[in-house]
């Protein structure tokens, strides 16, 4: 399959075209304010003495502003602003004084420790920050047409070809992120060197043995790194006392128990935690840091689409299903440890404990797309779905300017949307998603074209020969026009996803009833969550396409009551609501003097409900317990707008 560019797909749709907008005229510049406000801006300032003052944040904090310039740029180049042009230019042009004539740029060690590099790959993210970098500069090159601002990548991307290309296994980055950004320069580049080195990168995983001893020494070199740029930066205080002591954000709030801390050392010292425990072609169980498992699986399988190397997928494909079938909450979300912020074990789905770092569940969207492009299997798109409007939707606030980190499924106070994080890595990264959600649409070669995502839009496909435009009311409701408009008759397969959510389909040609034959890939096994992607299929319609040609479909909306696996605890006689791509949650805002964790529902009373005033406009589900009193649920990724409440996803049932 081929893909299109954001910018390539027109987005024109009462649900995300808000919501994109909000992201592009409100969070971009708020991330921004964030960024200059705890000095992240200003670290880079600082190397080439712009700036006095002394540098803040993690050692890993450029990639922040890598993100954020990601983000922007992919903004631009569907929704042309100046003002993000401006910003954008002046940091690509800080971004240039602040390189190394070599390449490198990493201002943890240009102001702390220069002359030192490559020194603690499993924590430092040096490589991460490259990457992120990389794909940075990537994404403002194809948005602005500046082609000489790629020179800010291709010298980091070939810097890293002189120093790894023939490095050993220890010389793997412990964040992945490095892997995906080789490929997409590699892609717009064809230098077969980025590639190659990407593919070493994953390669090497998994080959250091014992492991124990890097992880302990790199531990231990960090802790004394830190430690001095700890005391220079109470002699700087000391030093000017005019300097106001800065503080990052404070934590994001996650229940914990009394082991997780036992349990995180565990995973880092065995390699699970980055992935470094075995080969990738044996790594077939999602275990470790959660958005580092998504970053790699996403990276192999783009090595496997763009060098066509079929022995990568096995793994991914058990992988994908181990996660699914067993380690995925109902809301697509995963990580269900906090300290780890990843994966527990099989069926250890605790939905209080429930990480689900937003970044994950992006990264499994990466993860699930390149799936997409190189399989055609429509379970990889559906749960693409299912994770884009419930696991990472959540993760912004209808106005833009606050955000959820960890999004856990039942609330009993202490979690709130905020500005900012400690480690903001999260809100730049849905922005930077957001503005690519065009190209997740269709995907297509010289003779089909798929449409995954039904999503309101209009595009021209395959060279300008297929013109289309889709008219959607998901996700509220399930009707979905496509408008085809070729110049001449075209012959081709159209690929409609059936989602796994729609119990019934209707559909019409032209006004004329149709039921084409439907497969289903459901193999039966069943899922920890109760919701099953693979229960999606491909409908597929093979004719002669003439201008003005319109296919309608009408998808059920039922309420469905999702039970959970009997594996996992704590689920008996609980179920999950959703309708459609969307699962609901109880809001203690929207049930006052009803005891959201021990009410029992009566099934027999829920129906779904146009509610305009509320949260914008949406559709609530409401029903009676079996006392009588009455509950009104509303879409997991809006709860939290309101100020801080309880929520509750898994309902008792009566």
């Amino acid at each position: 399959m081929q893909e299109l560019s954001a910018s390539q797909v027109n987005i024109d749709d009462p649900f995300w075209t808000p919501r994109l907008l909000t992201n592009a005229r409100v969070a971009i510049f708020h991330q921004w304010q964030q960024l200059e406000s705890t000095h992240c801006i200003d670290n880079f300032r600082l190397v080439v003495h712009e700036k006095e003052g002394f540098r803040e944040g993690w050692f890993f904090a450029d990639s922040d502003a890598y993100k954020w310039l990601d983000a922007a740029a992919r903004i631009y180049a569907s929704w042309p602003d100046d003002n993000i042009k401006a910003i954008m230019d002046d940091l690509i042009a800080l971004l240039t004084r602040v390189q190394m004539a070599d390449g490198y740029i990493y201002t943890y060690n240009q102001i702390h420790f220069p002359g030192e590099r490559w020194g603690n790959l499993m924590i430092e993210h040096e490589l991460y920050c490259h990457g992120h970098l990389i794909e940075a500069v990537v994404s403002y090159a194809q948005a602005t047409g500046a082609s000489t601002a790629l020179n800010i990548a291709i010298k980091a991307a070939d810097l890293l070809v002189q120093e790894f290309m023939s490095a050993s296994p220890d010389k793997t980055s412990g964040h992945e992120e490095i892997e995906i950004a080789l490929l997409r320069l590699y892609e717009i580049s064809g230098q077969a060197s980025y590639m190659e080195l990407a593919g070493k990168f994953l390669e090497r995983r998994g080959r250091v043995h014992p492991f124990l001893p890097l992880i302990y020494s790199q531990n231990a070199r960090v802790a004394r790194r830190s430690e001095f740029v700890r005391q220079q930066h109470e002699a700087y205080l000391s030093a000017h006392p005019e300097h106001a002591p800065f503080q990052l954000p404070p934590d994001n709030y996650a229940r914990k128990t009394s082991n997780s801390k036992l349990r995180w050392t565990i995973s880092a010292l065995s390699g699970k935690f980055f992935q470094q425990h075995a080969p990738i072609r044996r790594q077939t169980i999602p275990v470790g840091h959660s958005v580092r498992f998504g970053y790699l699986e996403t990276a192999i399988a783009m090595l496997s689409r763009l060098n066509g190397d079929r022995t990568l997928l096995p793994s991914l494909e058990k992988a994908w299903e181990r996660m699914v079938t067993r380690r995925m909450y109902v809301t697509g979300g995963i990580g269900s440890l906090p300290e780890i912020e990843g994966f527990g074990h099989d069926y250890e789905l605790d939905p209080e404990l429930a990480y689900n770092e937003t970044c994950a569940a992006l990264s499994s969207l990466f993860w699930n797309w390149e799936m997409t492009l190189f399989s055609g299997y429509a379970q990889y798109s559906d749960l693409f779905e299912w994770q884009l409007y419930n696991a990472a939707a959540v993760g912004m606030g209808l106005d833009g300017d606050d955000y959820l980190y960890n999004n856990p499924l039942l609330c009993r106070g202490g979690i709130t949307r905020r500005p900012w994080f400690r480690v903001p890595c999260c809100p730049s990264n849905l922005s930077r998603t957001w503005a690519s959600l065009g190209k997740y649409v269709y995907s297509f070669d010289d003779k089909n074209l798929w449409v995954n995502q039904y999503i309101g839009n209009s595009a021209i496909i395959n060279d300008g020969k297929w013109p289309v435009r889709l008219v959607s009311s998901l996700p509220w409701e399930g009707k979905v026009s496509l408008h085809l408009d070729p110049e001449m008759p075209s012959e081709f397969t159209l690929h409609l996803r059936i989602p796994s959510w729609a119990a019934k389909i209707n559909m019409a040609i032209n006004g004329l009833l149709s039921t084409p034959p439907i497969e289903s890939t459901q193999d039966g096994i069943g899922t920890a969550s109760g919701y099953d992607p693979r229960q999606a299929c491909y409908m597929s319609i093979s004719r002669t396409w003439s201008s003005g040609d319109t296919i309608d479909l009408k998808f059920e909306m039922s309420i469905t009551l999702r039970r959970a696996s009997p594996h996992v605890r704590g689920h008996k006689r609980k179920v999950a609501l959703t309708r459609g791509p969307l699962v609901y949650c109880l809001e203690s805002l929207d049930n006052p003097g009803l005891d959201i964790f021990t009410a029992q529902i009566d099934a027999g009373s829920l129906q779904a409900e146009s509610s305009p005033a509320l949260l914008g406009g949406i559709w609530t589900l409401s029903g009676k317990t079996t006392k009588g009193q009455p509950f009104v649920a509303i879409p997991y990724h809006l709860w939290a707008n309101r100020g801080e409440s309880r929520m509750n996803v898994w309902l008792n049932m009566g």
